[in-house]
Order: structure tokens, then sequence, then C-alpha cells
């Protein structure tokens, strides 16, 4: 990481502080359920998935503490509620549970393609990161892409999976907002495609897959990814945030 100049060094810090804060508020989200999914089994599963996105929030901000002679801990909850970058997507609550599984695919779809891209990432620690995030975040794909169906084919559930998805998608678009310095991250081969190619990768990818099960396409090619889609936070955000510095902030030092 020394080699690298100090504008490449900051893009990638930012870089790296999207990767982490998505992970980490959408597996706060979802942690939620833990005690209320719609059945046992569910919510043994998304409490592990929630936990696993946690997991995956903590190797991200590790990774950028190493890089800016941080402390992972004090980048998860020692900032404000407006520092955070994660994509729009998270802004919003819980909500029901056909709204978190509408959540789910569209973040793991896009997060499938990012995953991939950075699996080729010239840095090493990126792509180690994401080739072994891969295979953990392939079976969430598979389990959320398996609930789309399931509330797809319901008898009154259709119509909900239908509007939080038209509800849902423009945030996120977020997910593929540009970088400040992404084109010096693009250069080093530490981010292998520009976001806008991932969006379009995406778009694809989700749009197939919708189709094949009978459900409208709500994307728009031609209007650009938010540029303020990481920055904008909501104030059912600066509650989670509440909720989950509470401890950090009864007792600093805590660790992870």
């Amino acid at each position: 990481m020394t080699d690298l100049d100090a504008a490449t060094r900051e893009a990638l810090a930012e870089l790296l502080l999207t990767l982490a804060d998505d992970e980490f508020v959408l597996g706060f989200w979802d942690s939620e359920w833990t005690g209320i999914a719609p059945m046992l089994e569910e919510d043994v599963a998304t409490s592990s998935i929630a936990q696993d996105e946690i997991g995956h929030a903590k190797a991200w901000y590790e990774l950028l503490a190493e890089l800016t002679d941080d402390d992972a801990d004090r980048i998860a909850y020692g900032r404000e509620p407006e520092a955070y970058r994660h994509a729009a997507l998270m802004n919003h609550p819980r909500t029901d549970w056909a709204f978190t599984v509408a959540r789910r695919f569209l973040y793991e779809t896009a997060d499938a393609v990012r995953l991939e891209a950075l699996s080729r990432s010239s840095h090493p620690g990126v792509a180690g990161l994401a080739a072994k995030m891969r295979r953990e975040e392939t079976y969430h794909l598979l389990h959320w892409s398996a609930w789309m169906r399931r509330l797809a084919e319901g008898v009154g559930t259709r119509a909900r999976i239908v509007a939080a998805l038209e509800r849902l998608w423009p945030d996120a678009e977020a997910i593929f907002s540009p970088l400040a310095g992404e084109a010096s991250l693009v250069a080093a081969g530490i981010l292998p495609d520009r976001l806008a190619a991932l969006r379009a990768a995406w778009h694809e990818r989700a749009a197939t897959e919708l189709r094949g099960l009978g459900l409208p396409v709500p994307v728009d090619d031609e209007a650009p990814p938010p540029t303020e889609g990481r920055t904008l936070r909501t104030d059912d955000f600066r509650w989670l945030w509440g909720e989950f510095t509470s401890v950090a902030r009864a007792e600093p030092g805590a660790t992870w």
C-alpha cells in the first residue's frame, strides 16, 4: 500500500468505506428480524446472513484502518451519521418482509457484480477479501432469489414485492454512484471496471431474473446514478445509528 500516491490512497480509502458501510448498515437492519422472521428456519437464516454481512464489514474496516493508520472500531462506531457512506438503499427501515426481500435481492445482485470485479483487483488485499466474500455472498443471493420467486408467485404477495422493487430501485442505483478519485483507482487496476460499467452489468443481471419471474423491471438505463446517493442520510438511519452506536458511546474504548 505504501507505493500508492496520495490521491490513489485517498480514493481507495473512500472505496473501502463504501464497501464496509454498505455491509455494516444492511447487516444491522436485517438483524432486527431476529425473533420475528416469517418462520423459525428463516429467523435463523436471516440472523446468520446479517451476521455474515457485519463480519464482511469488519474485514473491509480493518483493511481501511491498515491503509489509513486508524482503528476499525473507531471507523465503525465513532462517526456521526452524516459521515457514513452506505448507498441510499440502506437508508430505509426494515419495514415488512416483502420490502426486506426486495432490498436484499437488489443489493445481492449488485454486490455480486461488484465483488466479481474486485476479485480481479490489482490490490492484493482487496482482491483477496472480494474472492473470499464471493463464496458466502453466492449463497446469500440464492437465498434471496428463492424468496423473490416465492413472493412473486404468492397470492397477495406479488403486488407487495412489485411495489417494494419500484420504491427501492432508484436508491439501489446509488451502489454504483461515481466515487471521488474513481479514475485513479481504475488506472491503477484497483477497481478493474468503472462503476458505470458495473451498473450496466447489474441492470442486465437483475432484469433477466425479474423477467424470469414475470415481474416488471423498473429500470431506467438512461438516468444517471444519483450523485448524492452515498451522502444523503435519513431520520430512519439516524435512529439505527443511535442503536448500533449506543454501546460504543456508553463504553468508550470497547472493541469488536
